[in-house]
């Protein structure tokens, strides 16, 4: 397959304008963009934020890009991010409508460039949002979660950009390209991992909370009844069942009636 799916009549390499830059300075641009883009990503940030600063990164690194999008999200696609939120509404009429160059990119994993005027009748969605915002040429280039040994290869999202120049993207454009979401998916990767250790905390911190409200409720029970820790224990799971009451809950809820509160 050519190194840019298009539809039948479009031609991936375009001419190259004249005021175009060299190839040598176009990427300088890029590895520029990139050394911005590693330098700016943490380990510790939250997806959005990662996805954020890639769309306002990737700008810098394609001259004919006025804008940036990113789509996430194989089963319900969503844009997480954007250069200029202006323009998202042109992702969100793909999706609506389940068609587009955005999805077709993510189906087939390759990227996909679009000159608008010219794909009326395949994506008629895609095509009036776009000549509504004055749109003349959008590249989506899928980001691609590399295969562990526990998953294949996944689509996670797209990189889209929009150009208001219909010559706008070539093949050296798409490699640039290439490189962000190879970044973007390794920020993803880190992100999802963050936030899989953050929740995993959060459920320690809440079973560590849980434990010590049980164990003051069990120490009240005992002193009140005189009883072992084993009854008393007991005693709360028989209430928590018989009122359908987390056991957590009921701890908490005698602990306050106890201190008054």
């Amino acid at each position: 397959m050519d190194d840019l799916t298009t539809l039948a009549g479009q031609d991936a390499s375009q001419p190259a304008d004249a005021d175009r830059q060299d190839p040598v300075e176009r990427l300088d641009e890029a590895a520029a963009a990139l050394a911005v883009l590693r330098d700016g990503i943490s380990g510790e940030e939250p997806l959005d934020e990662v996805l954020q600063r890639l769309a306002e990164t990737a700008t810098r690194a394609i001259p004919d890009a006025n804008a940036v999008t990113i789509t996430i999200g194989p089963e319900q696609p969503r844009t997480a991010a954007a250069s200029d939120t202006t323009l998202i509404e042109i992702d969100e009429k793909q999706y609506a409508a389940n068609r587009g160059p955005c999805l077709e990119a993510a189906r087939t994993l390759q990227a996909v460039r679009a000159v608008v005027g010219e794909n009326k009748d395949s994506w008629p969605e895609f095509e009036a949002s776009a000549d509504h915002h004055g749109v003349r040429a959008y590249l989506s280039v899928p980001i691609v979660l590399p295969a562990s040994q526990q998953n294949e290869t996944k689509h996670a999202g797209s990189v889209n950009i929009y150009s208001y120049a219909a010559t706008a993207f070539d093949p050296f454009d798409e490699s640039v390209m290439r490189l962000f979401t190879t970044a973007a998916s390794a920020a993803i990767a880190d992100a999802h991992r963050w936030q899989r250790a953050r929740d995993h905390i959060k459920h320690l911190e809440a079973a560590l909370f849980s434990r010590g409200v049980i164990d003051q409720a069990k120490g009240v029970l005992m002193a009140v009844h005189t009883c072992s820790a084993d009854e008393a224990f007991a005693m709360l799971v028989q209430r928590s069942q018989q009122e359908n009451v987390k056991l957590r809950d009921v701890a908490k809820n005698l602990l306050d009636e106890v201190t008054g509160r």
